[in-house]
């Protein structure tokens, strides 16, 4: 059912409130409670919301450098927020309250805020749009959990941590036991409540298992349009962490929360489709003369989007790995890509091709490996699709070979170029004169998330950590 404004009274006719929400940079969901009342003024036009959301880093602190969208030179002003009719559900955890998404507006200019996610995403989305095109994407997360100590004095994880090492904070389950049929068990009625929870709140998943690590569980949430995508891989955060407390459990979707065991993944999933519904990525017959075998069931303009995905993704590695954390995960002997590379069906490969003979055409989709769990997911799927889509418009040719099936995972430097190994070095790359992010999303935007990025890197620089004090206490 298309929801209109003028359909919202006998839509909400038994509700006394609604909760709205907007995305931040750090792609972390920032909302109110507001009356019916007040919502049914505001839907049309939208509403007053603080820019501060785009001038503090995820603990409310104010960026070391202020930041052009919101800034003490324009006191913080109030950037409008316009609810997506189409965004409504009901969260079934908290009696069934209405909720909708926001998106974020200049007051002046009426554009999308250059850092709003959802306006990023749209803006690409329209790009493909105007040929006619859609692009369709699925998301996969993995993520740790821990028991949520429940001693007196320790009435959540932060102030448990506050006087206890990071690693005392006990897993879920210890070991390690990947796809566990009984493992889930153990917590059951958690395990069910997620998954129900998510369907109930149009974040639908297609597969929940246990994954390789202690208390590390894996989601594959339900293929759909990519801007839909986008919002309920959010949602789905919000909906295991909101569960989750529930059953005094601590979701963990930071990219490398254990020395030693393998980090948090959010692979993405892509491909685009034409107004008939048939799949773009997928050649009808095939290449007999291919310039790699793994592109033998690849069109065209899917191996020139390929071929963009990877000349871009070294300029767009914040997107990606947008935290000092995320570049634990992104080292050698771990799974998980360190290189510019691809291959058909190579899980080591920073893009993974998924076409025939191992599917049906109709599912010929692109891997994107290199997000980890802590990436905003609309920056993310914005990334994919604006370096993709360039590829495209400039008939980009593959910048490196595919990856042998033989080669370590990762691959080598002689194989493609080494992805950054720190978010400084990333939002280098990310912010300087002429890189392919400037070109694809503007300079506003980079220059803003960039700030964002820079941020973090100082507070870590400024960071005394345990390792030091260790290291160091006694024996300098």
């Amino acid at each position: 059912m298309e929801i209109t404004v003028d359909k919202l009274p006998a839509l909400l006719a038994d509700d006394a409130s609604v909760k709205l929400a907007g995305l931040d940079a750090d792609g972390i969901l920032r909302g109110k409670l507001v009356s019916k009342k007040k919502f049914l003024s505001i839907a049309a036009e939208g509403f007053g919301f603080c820019s501060v959301i785009f001038g503090w880093d995820m603990h409310d602190m104010t960026y070391v450098r202020e930041l052009k969208v919101s800034n003490k030179e324009n006191g913080y002003r109030d950037l409008i927020a316009v609810p997506d009719l189409r965004s409504f559900r009901r969260i079934p955890w908290e009696n069934n309250v209405p909720f909708f998404l926001v998106s974020f507006f200049d007051p002046d200019t009426k554009e999308p805020v250059s850092a709003c996610p959802r306006g990023l995403l749209r803006t690409q989305i329209d790009k493909i749009a105007a040929h006619g095109y859609r692009a369709m994407a699925g998301a996969e997360y993995e993520f740790y959990q821990f028991k949520t100590p429940n001693t007196e004095g320790f009435p959540s994880p932060a102030a448990y941590l506050s006087l206890n090492p990071p690693q005392s904070l006990p897993a879920l389950t210890e070991g390690m036991f990947g796809y566990s049929l009984t493992r889930p068990v153990l917590n059951k009625e958690y395990y069910y409540e997620v998954f129900n929870s998510c369907q109930a709140f149009r974040c639908d998943l297609e597969g929940w298992h246990t994954e390789s690590g202690p208390g590390v569980y894996e989601a594959a949430l339900e293929y759909g349009e990519l801007s839909e995508m986008a919002d309920r891989a959010s949602l789905f955060k919000y909906t295991v962490k909101s569960v989750a407390a529930k059953h005094g459990i601590t979701p963990c979707f930071m990219a490398k929360p254990r020395q030693g065991l393998p980090g948090n993944s959010g692979h993405m999933h892509l491909s685009l489709v034409g107004p008939d519904g048939s799949n773009l990525l997928f050649r009808e017959t095939t290449d007999p003369n291919p310039p790699y075998p793994d592109v033998a069931h690849l069109s065209d303009l899917g191996r020139h989007f390929l071929a963009g995905i990877l000349e871009g993704l070294p300029d767009v590695m914040p997107m990606f790995a947008p935290t000092i954390n995320s570049y634990k995960r992104l080292v050698e002997n771990f799974w998980a890509p360190v290189t510019v590379s691809w291959g058909l069906e190579h899980r080591g490969a920073s893009i993974r091709i998924i076409s025939p003979p191992t599917c049906k055409p109709q599912a010929t989709r692109f891997e994107i490996r290199v997000p980890g769990a802590d990436a905003n997911p609309h920056y993310a799927l914005a990334a994919i699709l604006a370096t993709g889509w360039r590829g495209v418009e400039q008939k980009l040719q593959f910048p490196c070979p595919p990856l042998g099936k033989g080669d370590d995972v990762g691959g080598t430097a002689d194989q493609g170029v080494r992805l950054a190994r720190t978010l400084s070095e990333a939002t280098e790359k990310f912010m300087r004169a002429g890189s392919i992010a400037r070109q694809v999303f503007g300079d506003e935007f980079v220059e803003h998330y960039g700030g964002t990025r820079e941020h973090e890197i100082r507070l870590w620089d400024e960071a005394v950590t345990d390792w030091e004090v260790k290291r160091y206490i006694e024996t300098v």
